[in-house]
């Protein structure tokens, strides 16, 4: 009798765990070579997770919802239906999922994770490997992100009736709002576009009460443990604390840039798409600036290309820079679409690894909110972020002295001061602002 061992798999270079988000076979189902049996959550995505065996689910070791280190068996695959009966009654016990905190006057203290179950004796002769699959209904399954799931179960929308605006007709929350006519409350990107909105239902029939507020995070009361993307932010965030930064600030008049703007934006360009080209431009002529310091901390690393990523906080929690590969380089327009497919999946957690993890230098844009400034905090790995808020009207004084109205925005630039240095700083910012200010047009050629 042949038992062939699931594991967790390492979807990345950084994970240490994952959660399984769903088995999409039972103990008892038939499951074909190269066919997904289950939909793991790494730190930054769900990837489905397919079988390099044929045979039949004997086992689920972990059930949706738990955690597992990586190289935890969490399943068994047998060879013929005959084995599953004793394969099964060897297997350990499912463990149970710690459900949900309930409210509480008080924050209680955080749930620790479930235990890792024990090996399966039996021996391994292959193993379950990672493959990105497309989301599909051909199974009858209903594809929906863990946030939908929640938001349908919580308003009483029924999934199989929804056509998903995800990749592959993947379901999105906001799809569920849409189905219920309320506004969209949790914005589609919150640094990279403004807050989107749903239709309001046509038929006249009245929509259901909305979520609770800060629902996407835990109603008030409650004390809800970081999801498996946030812990990975937060890795990031006390790593970042070891790096010695410091931070420039620099005023730039974009009048000449929104008025660029406002004629190309039917051409379906976008407003970070221009930004992110505007400092992938400027970047290739600073390479001190696009540099980072080795991860050794003994020496600076100049990388070969200039690879923009752009912070894009998740609906449901945490924070992803998806990457606009050489910035510098690549034409606007063929930008924008990039931009908006990298959004589409990150919103889905269906980007790769390299799509969110090879950025060279970081823009975070937070103007669409109105913020007047604020500060960036550096992403490990790199050597600047650059922190962009709202254009507002500003009166200005001219060197011979007139006064003017124009729009002004600030930008603050977070540097790592093992690689960068002020001067280098202040350089970038200013060619930065020569650029926007004077010859925006020729981001378009």
């Amino acid at each position: 009798m042949a038992t062939h061992e699931i594991f967790m798999p390492a979807l990345s270079s950084t994970m240490t765990e994952g959660k399984i988000v769903e088995w999409l076979k039972q103990p008892g189902d038939k499951v074909e070579r190269g066919e997904s049996v289950l939909v793991v959550e790494s730190d930054k995505a769900d990837m489905d997770v397919e079988s390099f065996n044929e045979g039949y689910l004997a086992a689920v070791l972990m059930p949706a919802g738990g955690t597992a280190p990586v190289g935890e068996t969490i399943g068994l695959i047998v060879e013929t239906e005959a084995e599953i009966a004793e394969v099964a009654a060897k297997a350990p016990a499912e463990p149970a999922v710690a459900p949900a905190p309930a409210a509480a006057p008080a924050p209680s203290a955080p749930v620790t994770p479930p235990p890792a179950p024990a090996t399966a004796p039996a021996p391994a002769t292959a193993v379950a490997a990672p493959v990105v699959a497309p989301a599909s209904t051909a199974s009858g399954r209903v594809v929906a992100s863990p946030r939908a799931k929640k938001l349908a179960s919580q308003l009483g929308v029924d999934l199989v009736a929804l056509r998903g605006s995800g990749p592959h007709g993947r379901i999105q929350a906001e799809d569920v709002m849409a189905a219920t006519g309320q506004p969209i409350t949790v914005p589609r990107v919150a640094e990279g576009s403004g807050p989107a909105y749903a239709p309001a239902a046509s038929n006249g029939a009245a929509a259901p009460a909305p979520a609770p507020a800060g629902d996407a995070f835990g109603r008030p009361g409650e004390s809800v443990n970081f999801n498996t993307l946030q812990n990975a932010v937060n890795r990031n965030m006390f790593a970042s604390l070891a790096v010695p930064c410091f931070r420039v600030g620099y005023t730039i008049t974009t009048t000449k840039l929104d008025a660029f703007y406002k004629q190309v934006k039917p051409k379906g360009l976008t407003m970070t798409a221009l930004l992110a080209k505007a400092v992938g431009v400027v970047l290739a002529r600073h390479p001190q600036v696009n540099a980072a310091t080795s991860a050794d901390g003994t020496a600076m690393a100049f990388p070969a290309s200039v690879n923009v990523a752009v912070a894009v906080a998740m609906e449901d929690g945490g924070l992803i820079t998806p990457v606009l590969a050489n910035a510098d380089k690549t034409d606007i327009y063929a930008m924008a679409r990039n931009w908006a497919d990298l959004v589409a999946r990150a919103r889905s957690k269906q980007l790769q690894p390299e799509e969110y993890s090879t950025g060279t230098f970081t823009l975070s844009n937070l103007g669409m909110f109105g913020v007047d400034r604020f500060d960036a905090i550096l992403p490990p790995g790199t050597g600047a972020i650059l922190a962009v808020a709202a254009s507002r009207p500003a009166v200005v004084a001219g060197k011979d002295g007139s006064i003017r109205v124009a729009n002004q925005m600030q930008v603050n630039l977070t540097c790592d001061h093992r690689t960068i240095y002020g001067a280098q700083a202040a350089a970038f910012l200013k060619d930065l602002a020569h650029l926007i200010e004077t010859n925006p047009e020729s981001l378009a050629f």
